[in-house]
């Protein structure tokens, strides 16, 4: 299932994602997705629900694959001692260091009963029972890759599409391992990957304008899945204060501090002040949720993740329908 305008919507997890992007995207002739992410099983019902009201076309959800792992406690021990002071700071408690799977069976049935046409997944490839089960409900399986070695696996698991995620693009890496090696620019990696295999590319990382489409598409990608350049869009549930520092294009930077998984955004405090977060998702996550929800409802864009590509700069507000319009090759 690919648009014929060749535009897909990132899912853009934690916020900026709604129903009225998702559908908006699908009417202007792309393919909408919700970023099922960080959702409550029935908050991601719910969402599905809207936007069928509100489209005809296609939908697609993203879920995490979240496996849990050994990590180092005794560093997650240690960072959130480097916390407390911002918790005090800002009144709040840590949270609890954890690992769950983000409820991801509950999630996939609600996906599958709501008839979406795409199901993509992150961090991950899921069980091959998962993949054989999406696939016999008539749903297109996507897989987020970073690698040619992730693709080949991908591909070989019986994905219809990958979405080849390069380095440029905000929010969490798709890495299947949280490692700080093997990134490859955008472009080349789409080469690379379509010099190997014959599923249909979507390239994801820093795409804004119509140039980075084309680009794209020249190097063999099929289609591009574009994120930053729709936060501003007034159909996005982006906050007020990460639509201000979107709005002024600052530099971005790759940290885990916000939740022990390497992801892009805009440079801030927070991000400077910890940069020797480990590597340990979800428990980061976790712990510093009360910190970042403080920040956010106070507005402070010091104290919070704002993901976001390194073309943050070419990013307008505009209806989504004008985005896709502008994007398409």
């Amino acid at each position: 299932m690919l648009p014929e305008s060749g535009i897909v919507l990132a899912p853009l997890a934690g916020g900026p994602s709604t129903p009225e992007l998702a559908a908006a995207v699908s009417n202007a002739g792309g393919l909408g997705f919700l970023g099922g992410a960080y959702l409550a099983p029935e908050q991601l019902r719910e969402q599905l629900a809207v936007a069928r009201r509100l489209t005809s076309g296609p939908l697609g959800v993203n879920l995490f694959v979240l496996r849990d792992r050994p990590v180092d406690q005794a560093a997650i021990t240690a960072y959130a001692k480097e916390l407390e002071p911002e918790a005090r700071r800002l009144g709040v408690q840590l949270g609890e260091p954890h690992f769950d799977d983000d409820a991801f069976d509950a999630k996939l049935e609600i996906a599958l009963d709501a008839g979406v046409e795409v199901v993509s997944f992150t961090f991950g490839c899921p069980a091959a029972s998962v993949i054989a089960r999406v696939r016999r409900s008539g749903v297109a399986v996507w897989l987020t890759v970073t690698s040619s070695e992730e693709a080949r696996a991908a591909s070989t698991g019986g994905s219809d599409a990958l979405v080849v995620q390069g380095p440029e693009a905000g929010g969490h890496r798709g890495t299947w391992e949280d490692r700080d090696d093997g990134d490859v620019p955008l472009l080349e990696l789409v080469e690379a990957i379509a010099a190997q295999e014959s599923v249909p590319l979507i390239a994801a990382g820093g795409i804004a304008d119509r140039r980075g489409v084309l680009a794209a598409l020249a190097v063999g990608a099929t289609a591009v899945q574009v994120g930053t350049a729709f936060l501003l869009c007034p159909e996005a549930g982006t906050g007020d204060a990460h639509r201000r520092a979107v709005a002024a294009g600052r530099e971005t930077g790759v940290t885990r501090a916000f939740t022990g998984r390497r992801g892009r955004g805009l440079v801030n405090a927070f991000m400077r002040a910890h940069d020797g977060a480990p590597s340990a998702y979800p428990h980061v996550h976790h712990l510093t949720s009360p910190l970042r929800a403080a920040a956010r409802s106070a507005g402070d864009a010091n104290g919070f993740n704002l993901w976001a590509g390194t073309n943050v700069a070419l990013v307008g507000a505009e209806p989504a329908a004008h985005v896709v319009a502008r994007l398409r090759a």
